[in-house]
């Protein structure tokens, strides 16, 4: 028999699900080309969503489902109410580009985006290896379709394909992992695979064994060096809403997910894990960096932008525990500003892009650096948006991104290790260096000649919601302290559970 407590675990992907099926179904009888109706429909199923899983998150409370397989906590479930907030931005951006590209015309767009929510959903609150490969599996399954969507374009179909072949090899690296770790400790369940790996009584090389090839497909979902192949190309290749799509909710699942595997499951295992998670760190920073300088085009730049970005959120992770001793404080400090990081960098992200697909129009995709050239001259409003995003992600005061990197060197620093210092040292160069591709956008946007006097405009909505969003990127960084106290709460509710 199942409890009320198994359903209340999974109301909010139990609505999902329903409304992508109903929405499915509607719009076979919509015959709109901008597909309002189903706009419409699908925009309120996600406001219902976030508003129960913000009532979820605010209580604080933590229950298990469904055998154990299905968690419900706070951290989960803020990650869910931002990634559900972040889909329904993506949403208002990206439908007037997907309407001019007829990639509404079957609405696939919708329901396809939902389901990928839904796995983004399924990872954030597993609580099973399977729960969280089957999560995985429905979140990329819909991201190569959508990525596709434009089946007439060649380069869309090309980045699927790569999207497809390199995500299927992640996932059967994680897979694998996961079957070696079910084998060492005898269950799936994360909280019985931690104590089995804290008994002390498995042989430790089949632990590691099983954690390489974990760790290898975490990596690839999070975009870090060496498992960074298919960002720069699938960012371009993809029309610029599904890369915005890409870029932006499934970075909070992945988080999610390497929290619940990492440190849920295999915190006895940490002193193995961050050493990897240490190569991958430094590795995105210098790789992320150096080649974000060589590029003309403005999403293959923002790619890169990416895998330095998702470094950050590895050096968070990876200060947690020092020398093997687990300190409350210093592990709070540690995934709290992890968390925040992803958070602020996801709202940064969505931010860059709705500017870039204001800009794009029929025929005309304005993903080249030059493109923007005299945004300021056109449109005051749009380039300063860009330009505090940009600034942003460069980590410059009092912007966001300048505290998320702030509070992440805090916390290497906190440490005490000489080798956390030496990396947070590492990491402040790396910035310095990748401050100049972000320079340039700017020095283009304000400083060169427009390339056409057209006038930039957007529906009413693309309008309130991109000056809200540019304004939090702001806000967030003048005032931090609200968000990074939620953040470290909600960690410390996550692991006392």
């Amino acid at each position: 028999m199942i409890d009320n407590i198994s359903w209340l675990a999974i109301y909010p992907e139990i609505v999902l699900l329903v409304m992508a099926c109903i929405i499915a179904l509607v719009d076979l009888g919509v015959t709109s080309a901008r597909r309002t109706g189903t706009y419409v429909l699908t925009m309120l199923t996600l406001l219902v969503v976030a508003v129960m899983q913000g009532m979820y998150a605010s209580s604080g409370n933590t229950f298990y489902g469904w055998g154990n397989m299905v968690v419900s906590d706070a951290m989960g479930n803020w990650l869910k109410c931002f990634a559900t907030i972040a889909m329904m931005i993506t949403m208002v951006y990206g439908r007037p580009y997907a309407a001019e590209r007829d990639m509404l015309r079957g609405g696939e767009f919708f329901t396809l985006s939902m389901l990928s929510l839904l796995g983004m959903f399924i990872m954030i609150s597993g609580n099973n290896f399977l729960v969280l490969y089957l999560g995985l599996e429905l979140l990329t399954l819909s991201s190569y379709a959508l990525v596709a969507l434009r089946r007439d374009n060649t380069a869309a179909v090309e980045a699927a394909m790569k999207y497809f072949v390199l995500g299927a090899m992640a996932s059967g690296f994680l897979l694998y992992g996961m079957s070696m770790l079910y084998g060492a400790t005898g269950s799936l369940d994360i909280g019985q695979v931690f104590k089995a790996i804290y008994s002390g009584e498995i042989k430790h090389q089949v632990l590691v064994f099983g954690l390489v090839f974990v760790v290898a497909g975490l990596a690839f979902k999070l975009g870090v060096v060496p498992f960074h192949m298919w960002v720069p190309d699938v960012y371009q290749g993809a029309p610029t809403a599904i890369t915005a799509l890409i870029g932006g909710a499934p970075k909070l699942a992945a988080f999610a997910m390497t929290i619940r595997l990492l440190v849920d499951g295999l915190l006895p295992l940490a002193v193995d894990w961050q050493q990897m998670l240490m190569v991958l760190a430094v590795c995105s920073l210098l790789v992320g960096n150096l080649a974000g300088l060589q590029q003309t085009s403005l999403k293959r730049m923002l790619a890169y932008s990416t895998i330095s970005q998702m470094g950050f959120v590895m050096l968070g992770l990876m200060s947690g525990v020092v020398d093997g001793k687990v300190d409350p404080a210093t592990v709070e400090n540690a995934y709290s500003s992890a968390m925040f990081y992803v958070v602020t960098y996801v709202l940064t992200a969505l931010a860059s892009f709705g500017v870039i697909l204001l800009l794009a129009r029929e025929g005309f995709e304005s993903e080249e650096i030059a493109d923007l050239a005299g945004l300021n001259q056109r449109s005051p409003l749009y380039a300063g948006v860009m330009a505090i995003c940009l600034f942003s992600m460069a980590g410059i005061p009092p912007l966001v991104g300048f505290y998320a990197k702030l509070s992440v060197l805090q916390a290497l620093i906190a440490s005490g290790s000489s080798l956390y210092i030496g990396l947070a040292v590492f990491a402040v160069i790396m910035s310095l260096i990748g401050a100049f591709y972000y320079l340039r956008v700017v020095k283009v946007m304000y400083f060169d000649a427009p390339i056409t006097a057209t006038s930039v405009s957007a529906p009413l909505d693309v309008r309130v919601v991109l000056t809200i969003n540019g304004a939090l990127v702001l806000l967030l960084g003048i005032l931090p302290g609200g968000l990074m106290a939620l953040c470290a709460d909600a960690v410390v509710r996550a692991l006392a559970s």
